[in-house]
């Protein structure tokens, strides 16, 4: 039976399943290093039996990873322009990240 739960971290929702690489919110792991999600909002098999709904989480249910890489993404690039009064100005943003790969859900 393939579990599959939804986690909140760094202010998103995710769904994952185990074996899944998920890239979060930077988090404070070391790469190799494992990493307990507390904060889940549902637990479900994907045929829809078994089904637990948090309020606002599931009380203790854990998802557990591993830490693969701590990186940044690709650059995005930010332009302001005002017309009519020479206005412009170009900035670049890298956001940084934490890639995770799930291994183990419980309920």
């Amino acid at each position: 039976m393939i579990m599959f739960a939804i986690i909140n971290t760094g202010g998103k929702q995710y769904k994952v399943t185990e074996g899944t690489k998920v890239k979060v919110e930077k988090l404070e792991a070391a790469e190799g290093k494992k990493f307990t999600f507390s904060d889940i909002l549902l637990i479900a098999d994907e045929t829809g039996k078994t089904v637990k709904i948090g309020n606002p989480t599931v009380k203790g249910a854990k998802v557990e990873g591993q830490v693969i890489q701590q990186g940044r993404a690709k650059k995005v690039i930010v332009h302001k322009y005002k017309p009519k009064t020479r206005y412009r100005k170009v900035n670049g943003h890298r956001q940084f990240f934490t890639e995770v790969e799930v291994t183990k859900i419980t309920a």
